[in-house]
């Protein structure tokens, strides 16, 4: 077994929250170590998918709208470091029926905060984006600033970044979360021991495995699927350039245009069953498909017959609520825990980090209580979407 080697932070676990939490205690002065047992973003995580959305609405909910404003100021100051382009400012449609509350809420939280957006009636849909079949709809508006980031390389940029920063990044996976009556120190499986001040778990879906006793009820993975359809070739009518992201939410409904050549992107932001991120496949289900095919055919009417280019098996991690759980252990003040992304989290991994840095720091200022750990709960009744 290896010496020791001591650290300021030990942050576990490389996707989205781990790998800004790495970043934002490194540059304030930390000496870190990132560990993760698959890589930065890997096709395992809930941060591995090619591409998400990068939305400010929440309905009438300021504390997330304002913590995807600053992610998105962070996100894009980061991403200049990159000669690719892994924000596609595409604008994010919201499409709204009659009676539907929840974009109306957004809207108007919008409008008060100071995000850009425009109000579209039914005939300024069609005009716009003929490309859509807007039936049942009555209206909707457009986040004009919001788009898609390319999640996997955005994850590893930031890492890259991180390590440029100073970071000490390790392929590798724990083996045993603590030493003793204190959590100071880690094995991982190749031997490596690992002694820090303080320690953060940033594991998504693995949280509830690492920590039964404590959030084995309180983090519920779910499996998630995701379809890419092939848009036909010289129609630019699906491009980034010509197709925005959009949100249908009363249908569960949400879509990308055809970025890097990969497809449109269809999925339903619905819990689907239990999932094990260890040992659950990773393969699509008839019946996932046929219900992302019937959405693509009722909105993009032109892509009914479109083929299946790739499709992927994600897993949100859900608190009770969709509240993110960014807190200390409650036995133990040096050990902390960010997660609870449950399927909005990854635009916010900037904003997630900052916070947490300021924690570990005993920076009190701007404490959120939504995310602490005595606020979660284990009933199931969803309400940040």
């Amino acid at each position: 077994m290896t010496e020791p080697s001591s650290f300021d932070v030990a942050v576990i676990g490389a996707g989205v929250f781990g790998a800004w939490a790495a970043y934002h205690l490194q540059t304030r002065g930390a000496r870190v170590i990132l560990i993760d047992a698959h890589g930065p973003a890997n096709n395992r995580s809930s941060s591995g998918d090619e591409s998400r959305i990068i939305r400010m609405g929440y309905g009438a909910d300021e504390v997330y709208t304002r913590s995807a404003m600053r992610s998105l100021e962070l996100w894009r100051e980061l991403l200049k470091q990159t000669p690719e382009p892994l924000f596609h400012q595409t604008g994010v449609l919201w499409l709204a029926r009659d009676g539907d509350q929840y974009p109306m809420q957004t809207l108007e939280t919008l409008k008060r905060v100071g995000i850009e957006c425009e109000s579209l009636t039914l005939s300024d849909l069609r005009r716009r984006y003929p490309q859509f079949d807007f039936e049942g709809i009555a209206g909707g508006f457009i986040e004009t600033g919001s788009g898609a980031i390319l999640a996997r390389r955005a994850v590893q940029t930031v890492v890259r970044e991180a390590i440029k920063a100073g970071v000490s990044y390790v392929n590798d996976a724990v083996a045993a979360p603590f030493d003793g009556l204190e959590f100071r120190k880690l094995v991982t499986i190749s031997g490596r021991r690992v002694s820090a001040k303080y320690l953060v778990f940033a594991c998504g879906s693995w949280l509830a495995k690492l920590f039964p006793e404590l959030l084995g009820e309180q983090i519920r993975p779910t499996r998630q699927e995701v379809f890419y359809f092939g848009a036909p070739p010289g129609d630019d009518r699906f491009s980034p350039e010509q197709m925005p992201t959009w949100i249908d939410f009363k249908d569960e409904t949400y879509g990308l245009p055809d970025i890097d050549g990969r497809g449109v992107k269809i999925a339903l932001d619905r819990h689907g069953p239990r999932f094990d991120p260890d040992s659950d496949d990773r393969v699509a289900t008839p019946g996932g498909l046929a219900e992302a095919r019937e959405r693509l055919k009722r909105r993009l009417p032109a892509l009914k017959n479109a083929p299946v280019v790739e499709s992927r098996v994600c897993h949100y991690e859900n608190t009770s609520n969709g509240d993110f759980l960014i807190d200390s252990h409650p036995s133990f003040e040096n050990l902390w825990i960010a997660g609870g992304g449950s399927g909005h989290g990854f635009k916010h991994g900037p904003a997630v980090g900052e916070y947490l840095a300021a924690r570990i720091e005993g920076n009190d200022a701007g404490i959120e209580p939504r995310f602490s750990l005595a606020g979660k709960k284990v009933t199931r009744e969803r309400s940040v979407f």
